[in-house]
Parts: C-alpha cells; structure tokens; sequence
C-alpha cells in the first residue's frame, strides 16, 4: 500500500509477473518438458491503471491471454479485476531466452502449440483464462 492507502503500481508490475510465470510454466511441469524452462526476459510492459485498488481483505483476480506469437516473442495481455470493477489492463512483450548461450532464442513448435491454445483470436472470442489470484 502506499501512503493513500492504494496499492502501489510497481505491485501490480509484481501481480502481473506472477501470473505470467504461473502461466508459462504450465507446460513443463510432471509432462517432462523443457519448455520455457530455459529463462525469459520481458522487452516491454504497457499498463493502463483504471481504477484504484485500495486496502482490502478479498482477493482480486489476474486474468491472462496470448494476443500475440511472434517467431522470437509473445505477448501476454492481463486484466486485474473482482467480480465487479477492473483496476489495471496491461501487456508484457515476453522473449524466450537462452541462459547458456546468454541470447534470445526462437519460440519452440512446442511452446508455440502451447500458446496458441490461449491466443485471443480477432473475431472477438471470449479470453482464455490464465489467471492466479493476488
């Protein structure tokens, strides 16, 4: 909270990255797959702060779709919201990286497949739901 009584903004950047890495590591975990698992690095958050979130007891909800599949990158969008008011719509440019080699690398067929099951598609379809509670 800061000083108003409103949750920091640099907390929803944390709410965000929470839900983001719940998300993509989905796909790895009991299945053996090494997907994601080899690091990412985000190139570029845009958030719109809608309303205030002030001192509460009840949870919200993160929301998150792809809206974008890049060859080296993805786009995660995110809704911070309750039952009845959004506070933050925000989107994060995520880049598959190589720890190793300490460069970006290509999305994987795999990873790509993974995505796509939560690709919000143009003709207005409802938004998967990718979300963790905060």
């Amino acid at each position: 909270m800061d000083a108003f009584g409103h949750v920091n903004n640099a907390v929803f950047v944390r709410y965000l990255e929470e839900a983001r890495i719940d998300f993509m590591w989905r796909l790895a975990p009991g299945e053996g797959s090494t997907s994601f698992s080899g690091g990412s690095v985000v190139a570029r958050h845009e958030i719109d702060y809608v309303r205030p979130l002030v001192h509460r007891h009840a949870p919200v909800t993160v929301e998150s779709w792809v809206t974008k599949i890049g060859a080296a990158s993805m786009t995660i969008a995110y809704e911070i919201k309750d039952e009845e008011t959004v506070y933050v719509r925000a989107s994060t440019v995520v880049v598959p990286y190589d720890l190793e080699a300490q460069r970006p690398r290509r999305i994987t067929a795999e990873e790509k497949s993974f995505l796509a099951a939560y690709l919000d598609g143009a003709d207005g379809a409802e938004q998967p739901e990718g979300a963790v509670a905060a």
